[in-house]
């Protein structure tokens, strides 16, 4: 896991180097080392990987980008990893909305998100509103 850790961290220097440090393909190097912190349980590293992915992702596609809803969801992934499920809830909710929007309300990638929503519903021990998203 180190080793690919290092990588991304490479993979994020060589992207800064020849986009500048506010290019699409940056964000997602951060999102690439988000997930690998995540991996190793690093939560909090993860949780500031992600963030500066999304505030690119924001800055360059505005709030209609299914990037966005990526982000989101690893965001949540990572306060629900923490057990702070009122965020990971937001964040979620945040992702599916995006979703709904650029996929439409019957696509697998919006089945996806509320799966993610009933996860946290259930991690809180709120089964009632699990089954309901599920």
């Amino acid at each position: 896991p180190r080793e690919a850790l290092r990588m991304h961290e490479a993979a994020l220097d060589f992207a800064i180097a020849g986009h500048g440090d506010k290019h699409p393909i940056v964000a997602a190097c951060y999102g690439n080392i988000g997930i690998m912190y995540q991996s190793q349980g690093e939560t909090d590293a993860a949780l500031v990987q992600h963030q500066k992915g999304l505030e690119i992702y924001i800055r360059v596609f505005g709030c209609k980008s299914w990037r966005l809803a990526a982000s989101y969801q690893h965001i949540g992934n990572a306060y629900s990893a923490q057990g702070e499920y009122a965020n990971a809830l937001r964040q979620h909710q945040k992702s599916l909305e995006i979703k709904r929007r650029v996929f439409g309300c019957n696509s697998v990638e919006v089945a996806s998100s509320y799966n993610n929503v009933g996860l946290v519903y259930t991690e809180q021990g709120d089964h009632e509103n699990a089954l309901l998203q599920h």
